[in-house]
């Protein structure tokens, strides 16, 4: 395929559950309306779902130039067959140059479908995302889709690249893009697509669906505490309960912590967890692998406590204590009460 055959087009998959759209959505029109900037072209949300127009609408408020609306009822709820369908057929008429996803359990399910049938490049779990022209194996390539993340056990930070495929996809977790909505949305452009319903779609039924919504919101959270293993047992790692709570923080951990059992899954804050940028990030006993230092070191201010004065976490820390939590811990906790009096 020729260079300028390729199409300038940046689009973003709208995730929706009941009519409400994910935030991750948004956040990726945010970094798509970037991405498609620094190529002159063009950002497109593509809308899929029952009585989902409002949605399609308020995709421009995040810098949407166009959307793609495929209004259905079949479509109520994310099913694999009848969604990537609709997805492949789009992709394969107008190539798009990027499409980007949510890693969700609905965008990791979905994305794949897509890039095989199209047999574009995908990437999972960016952490970064960029445009350039690069010179590769002595070919120049324009616009290609820098999908950057950790890789060999978080050693390296890899930049991969899919040179020989029209279209570029990769999904992103909630939280690592930031979340901008324009001062003046663009003019609302929606292209309602007909749904072609397919013998297929029904091998696969939704019966019924069990959710509980998490209660830890340590995305919203100005203050966050986090441990890691360094604590060494979970009677420690209560030192960090106490110290959140003396705070009024959330409390988070390393993924060594969750693998101890020092903490659950849903407070991991890194690569495999969750983004945060609070206000206030405190992170005591965690070496700072670059898995965890991607999940926060967007952090306003970052103490770090750590016994090892080498800890890589030092690095994107704003104040460093070398020394034992167990002795430090105690010491903050009193110095804030003493200055509450």
């Amino acid at each position: 395929m020729h260079m300028a055959e390729f199409t300038k087009e940046v689009w973003v998959f709208i995730e929706q559950r009941d009519g409400k759209p994910s935030d991750v959505s948004f956040e990726l029109l945010s970094k798509g309306r970037k991405l498609a900037d620094s190529m002159n072209g063009t950002l497109t949300s593509v809308v899929i779902g029952e009585a989902v127009k409002p949605i399609a609408v308020e995709t421009f408020r995040y810098g949407a130039d166009e959307s793609y609306l495929i209004d259905h009822p079949d479509l109520k709820h994310y099913t694999t067959l009848p969604y990537s369908r609709v997805l492949n057929n789009l992709v394969a008429v107008h190539k798009p140059r990027v499409v980007l996803f949510g890693a969700t359990i609905t965008g990791r399910d979905l994305a794949p479908r897509v890039a095989s049938h199209t047999r574009s490049g995908l990437t999972a779990d960016c952490t970064d995302l960029k445009i350039a022209n690069i010179s590769y194996l002595g070919k120049e390539y324009k616009n290609l889709l820098l999908q950057i993340r950790p890789a060999f056990g978080g050693n390296i930070i890899a930049t991969i690249i899919a040179p020989d495929t029209p279209t570029q996809m990769a999904t992103v977790r909630e939280g690592v893009m930031e979340l901008h909505a324009l001062p003046q949305p663009h003019e609302v452009k929606i292209a309602e697509i007909p749904y072609q319903p397919d013998g297929v779609d029904h091998l696969v039924t939704l019966i019924e669906q069990h959710r509980v919504e998490s209660k830890v919101n340590l995305k919203n959270a100005p203050i966050i505490v986090a441990g890691g293993y360094g604590l060494g047992t979970k009677e420690n790692f209560r030192m960090i309960h106490d110290l959140a709570h003396t705070l009024g923080g959330e409390v988070a951990g390393s993924r060594a912590a969750v693998d101890a059992g020092f903490i659950p899954h849903e407070r991991q804050v890194g690569q495999t967890g969750v983004t945060v940028r609070p206000k206030l990030y405190v992170a005591v006993g965690i070496s700072g692998a670059i898995q965890h230092r991607a999940g926060m070191q967007e952090s306003k201010k970052i103490i770090a406590i750590n016994s090892d004065p080498d800890a890589p976490i030092f690095d994107v820390s704003h104040y460093g204590i070398v020394g034992d939590a167990m002795d430090v811990i105690p010491k903050f906790i009193e110095a804030y009460k003493s200055k509450l009096k």
